[in-house]
């Protein structure tokens, strides 16, 4: 099993940019998928971006798609979420999170996502 760290959240103002990074620890990273999800108080964790095994498909929420970019380095054991455009709304805690299959990234679902990072924060201000 892999051991996730986050970090790169901060405070930005609307419109600036963010880069989080993810470093994995432990078994071998490229049998995971990966995934970003982000949770504000009061409501449940959402997927922002998921990316395949490979690094050759993706999945992007419609509220950050064309804003967000996900990559991964399995060389380096880290996935990467490039936040361009950040608005308000898009404030909160940033998980990073592992699932052990060889799914496409479209297909994947928040339940299959078993190992999940301790957070970092991000806060946009207007």
């Amino acid at each position: 099993q892999v051991q996730l760290i986050e970090s790169g959240g901060g405070s930005v103002q609307s419109g600036g940019s963010l880069r989080l990074t993810c470093v994995a620890s432990g078994r071998t990273f490229s049998e995971y998928a990966m995934g970003w999800f982000r949770q504000t108080p009061g409501k449940e964790r959402e997927p922002v971006a998921y990316i395949n095994w490979s690094g050759r498909n993706t999945y992007y929420a419609d509220s950050v798609k064309g804003r967000f970019t996900i990559s991964r380095d399995n060389a380096k054991k880290t996935v990467t979420l490039h936040m361009n455009g950040l608005k308000p709304e898009d404030t909160a805690v940033y998980y990073c999170a592992a699932s052990a299959t060889t799914d496409s990234a479209s297909s994947l679902t928040k339940s299959q996502f078993r190992t999940w990072g301790y957070g970092t924060q991000v806060t946009v201000s207007s």
